[in-house]
């Protein structure tokens, strides 16, 4: 039986997607905190607590050690004024440009568009920086994807590195051990499809199994680039051809993820209620 419905019956989509992504984040840092405690390798409170609620990523030993780490450029903010614009291109994107779209998919796809980077390269961005100003070493969670010349580099380094920080060692390296890094890999992207299942299929009830296809390509992508790109020179040699393979897996296929139902039945109605569209 579907539970989908009966979930969804009791409140808007938009706000169960919320809910289950709030709750899939909160228990990766308890999974964090619970795994250092169980060491026995001394903790700060205080630095934990500042961690735990106002940061989003998922590496607690990185943060917690003072002092700044020398870090390429792409992914340290340069200053507040980079992720202000970007605060201010996504806020136009989301309550400007996004209700001028008469397909609502359009309008969806705009205003998503706009909320990531408004949250995830603009507020997330000062966050880093004003932790940096207190001597923590908080990288941004985002560090440049469209500069990403292989899919590997695209999820290991560059998109979302909290969820990369989280899988790393919870999955890949567990995984690796017992079975070996190609069935790692493909197990962690799996297993990456699956939680976006829980927030993107199971609010919109409909769409599933679209993630996890779109994960799976993720996986076959960069087993597929070992073999067409499979040195570091070859990457230098024809970075445009890297670049093109590279967003032709991860971006192009993005419909997959967020799948129209979605789109309309998630991310529409919750723009509506913030405002953002008519």
């Amino acid at each position: 039986m579907n539970a989908s419905p009966i979930i969804t019956g009791l409140t808007p989509r938009w706000a169960v997607m919320w809910l289950l992504a709030g709750s899939l984040f909160m228990l990766g840092k308890a999974a964090v905190l619970f795994r250092i405690k169980s060491t026995g390798a001394p903790w700060s409170m205080w630095k934990t607590l500042a961690w735990f609620c106002t940061w989003p990523g998922m590496n607690l030993r990185d943060f917690e050690r003072s002092g700044q780490v020398a870090k390429p450029r792409s992914e340290c903010p340069r200053s507040p004024v980079l992720a202000l614009t970007k605060i201010l291109l996504g806020s136009f994107l989301l309550w400007g440009a996004a209700r001028y779209f008469s397909h609502p998919l359009a309008a969806g796809w705009c205003g998503m568009i706009g909320l990531i980077l408004l949250l995830h390269f603009g507020v997330f961005d000062l966050l880093a920086l004003f932790w940096q100003s207190r001597g923590y070493r908080a990288v941004p969670i985002m560090k440049a994807p469209i500069t990403s010349l292989s899919v590997a580099e695209f999820w290991g380094r560059r998109w979302n590195s909290a969820f990369r920080d989280l899988a790393h060692p919870f999955l890949f390296i567990p995984a690796a051990r017992s079975w070996g890094n190609v069935a790692a890999l493909w197990l962690s992207f799996a297993i990456s499809g699956l939680a976006h299942e829980l927030v993107i299929s199971v609010p919109a009830g409909a769409g599933f199994g679209l993630p996890t296809v779109y994960f799976l390509t993720q996986a076959l992508g960069i087993s597929l680039e070992k073999r067409a790109f499979p040195k570091d020179a070859a990457r230098r040699a024809s970075p445009v051809s890297c670049w093109l393979f590279t967003h032709a897996f991860t971006a192009l296929p993005a419909f997959i993820l967020f799948h129209p139902p979605f789109v309309e039945r998630v991310m529409l109605p919750f723009f509506h209620s913030i405002g953002a569209l008519p």
